[in-house]
């Protein structure tokens, strides 16, 4: 097969010489045809080749000025075919067009050099030198055409963007919960139009971008918008407040008649308590049982020691979760729960050890979690009393502030913001500056909400915790996983998967990133970019690879399966430029769930709805004074409550017996 190949290459080049020459020997009796008196001049004649060329002459040849040399002409392109030559990446289409050009240029348009007013013979020169320079011109560009390796690929797509493009979702499908986001993406070189169609929202939605990405402008803003003109209720984390409380009021006004029961719409602010609603997160109400009281002290001390999330289950952990659990589940015993509040529970645990374990004592319900605590008491061990109440008293007592206590301590609203006979919008604000105090309380409001939104028979619901890292929620996976029948939709922004394993510990971390069915991923760099990669899959690309060796050039092409989004790429994307994955279902399957898309604003169309938004107004008015005497109440409120406990203890003979006396 070799030799029968190589004899197949030699023959044909013998072709492409014959061919060749022939082109070479037609233009030659051209020149001596049409220049005959030069040549005569020249004394370049002879009788032999006068006959040869008379007898030439009458084929028709020479019929007309031009026809010869058009038959060299083409003779010469027929040969340039056949022509092989080692390939080479340096010879470029530009260069072989111009070579190309100016060789049919010289070749033609010497045909006019004939009517110059010069003599016979330096006509004959002008013209020849022309026509040969033009056929040369043209040879060597034909040769190197054959010689271009066409590798546009390697030339002009040097990042591979081409070949890592992919077909998207371009029809809108939408329903009465989805969040659909225009969007638009390159296949190939062409620009197309797109949709990310978020359509079942409740099996979690993770949004993932570095500052400035266009989390909040491109995404979150979206989803408050496109949740309260569908009728959801919705709870609204505002780190930066009142950055995305303001966009929920604005639209809350525009949209509210779209609910079958209107909402109402409130506000948890501590620094602008104007128009703040107050609400209490220890809502006897809502505090069924003692593990309700577990939850919530649990939820306040690891929000306060992030670096506790790691060690749960230790004795010094649990033992200020312990105390904390029953006080709380105290203060909502007594008097039905009258006094039931945080700021309640911040005061009552200053109180003097000997007294507040004494009136604690008075609550059956309680005695197995505060008996290590009366122990180490009795038996005077306060260097392990101190470890194990000191870190619950030391953390809570940077609550106590008035404006906390006034917020705090009230009962505008319930928490239960899906109640269909009472949908309610809530914003909860934070403030960068202050948030290692306000993130305790957030904590708290968020876990007790969380825990009565998600049951049957509900509104539909929305949460949307915008840079979510920065505060604690223990049970946000168990939210996600399990609130989907509930039409619970929650979606948590993240800068990055360091972020969210430095404040939550790797293995809650991996677990919130893995569980989010829906992904909208922005740039982002390192680990995550490389397991947002790995998310994405891999797609059919095309190859092409060259091998160039002394004697010969070989160009292959290949299909192969590789990575559809490179964390290269994912760490280079623009700002509104996301990638992703939805998810689908039963009812409503998406083939194409992998997106890497431009998300479209209506710049002048936001701006516009910017300029014309209205401030939240404010809910009272309030001076120092009210707040004052508010946090003073609360204060004598404990008090009251020791003086009068201690009393009825003093006077109960079955009671006097559980005083703590040292």
């Amino acid at each position: 097969m070799a030799m029968q190949t190589g004899e197949n290459e030699q023959g044909l080049r013998k072709i492409v010489d014959m061919t060749r020459a022939i082109s070479i020997i037609v233009l030659l009796l051209h020149f001596y045809f049409y220049w005959y008196t030069a040549f005569r001049s020249w004394n370049f004649y002879s009788k032999f080749s006068d006959r040869i060329l008379l007898n030439i002459q009458r084929t028709g040849l020479f019929k007309s000025f031009n026809f010869s040399k058009i038959i060299a002409f083409g003779f010469l392109a027929v040969s340039l075919v056949g022509a092989r030559g080692r390939k080479s990446l340096k010879i470029t289409g530009s260069n072989v067009a111009i070579k190309i050009g100016i060789g049919m240029i010289f070749f033609f348009a010497s045909y006019y050099l004939v009517y110059l007013q010069f003599s016979m013979t330096t006509n004959a020169i002008l013209y020849i030198t022309s026509t040969s320079l033009g056929f040369c011109l043209f040879l060597a560009g034909g040769t190197s055409l054959s010689r271009m390796i066409k590798n546009e690929l390697n030339n002009k797509d040097i990042f591979n963007k081409q070949n890592e493009t992919f077909p998207q979702e371009e029809r809108l499908l939408e329903n009465e919960y989805s969040i659909n986001l225009p969007a638009t993406y390159q296949l190939r070189s062409k620009l197309r139009n797109s949709w990310i169609n978020i359509i079942n929202p409740f099996r979690g939605n993770l949004v993932i971008g570095s500052p400035g990405a266009g989390k909040s402008y491109f995404v979150i803003q979206h989803i408050i918008k496109q949740h309260i003109q569908k009728g959801f209720a919705m709870f609204i984390y505002d780190f930066k407040f009142d950055d995305l409380s303001k966009i929920a009021y604005n639209y809350f006004l525009k949209y509210k008649n779209n609910y079958d029961v209107e909402p109402t719409f409130h506000v948890i602010s501590f620094d602008d308590i104007q128009r703040a609603h107050r609400c209490n997160p220890l809502d006897p109400s809502t505090m069924h049982d003692i593990t309700d009281a577990a939850e919530s002290a649990r939820t306040m001390m690891l929000s306060i020691n992030r670096n506790w999330i790691n060690r749960q289950g230790d004795f010094f952990v649990e033992s200020p979760i312990n105390f904390l659990t029953a006080v709380i589940w105290y203060l909502r015993k007594y008097q039905n729960g009258e006094f039931c509040t945080l700021p309640h529970m911040i005061e009552f645990i200053q109180l003097p050890y000997e007294k507040l374990f004494t009136i604690l004592r008075t609550e059956p319900e309680i005695e197995v979690l505060i008996n290590p605590f009366i122990n180490a008491l009795v038996n005077d061990v306060m260097d392990q009393l101190e470890g194990q109440i000191g870190g619950a008293k030391i953390s809570v007592s940077k609550l106590s502030s008035p404006d906390l206590y006034y917020v705090l301590s009230g009962n505008d609203f319930s928490l239960d913001i899906n109640d269909p006979e009472k949908p309610k919008i809530v914003c909860a604000g934070n403030n960068p500056q202050k948030q290692l105090v306000y993130n305790t309380v957030l904590s708290l409001y968020i876990a007790r909400l969380i825990k009565l939104i998600n049951k049957k028979d509900k509104l539909k619901s929305s949460l949307v915790f915008d840079e979510f890292p920065t505060i604690y929620i223990n049970s946000i996976d168990i939210l996600i996983a399990t609130a989907r029948s509930n039409k619970v939709s929650t979606t948590l922004a993240v800068q990055d998967l360091s972020q969210l394993r430095k404040d939550y510990g790797k293995e809650q971390a991996d677990v919130i990133m893995n569980i989010a069915g829906n992904v909208v991923c922005g740039q982002v760099m390192g680990d995550t970019a490389k397991q947002m990669s790995e998310r994405f899959g891999k797609i059919m690309q095309q190859r092409e690879s060259i091998s160039i060796n002394s004697s010969d050039t070989s160009l292959s092409q290949s299909l192969q399966m590789d990575t559809a989004i490179p964390a290269s790429k994912i760490t280079s994307l623009s700002s509104g430029e996301f990638v992703g994955m939805v998810a689908d279902e039963p009812n409503n399957l998406i083939e194409l769930k992998a997106f890497h898309a431009k998300i479209i604003n209506d710049h002048d169309q936001l701006l516009k709805e910017r300029n014309a938004f209205v401030p939240i107004p404010p809910q009272r008015k309030i001076d120092h004074l009210i707040v004052q005497k508010n946090y003073l109440q609360i204060k004598e409120d404990v008090q009251n409550i020791l003086h009068s406990e201690m009393d009825r203890i003093l006077n109960d003979p079955v009671l006097s017996g559980i005083i703590i006396q040292k």
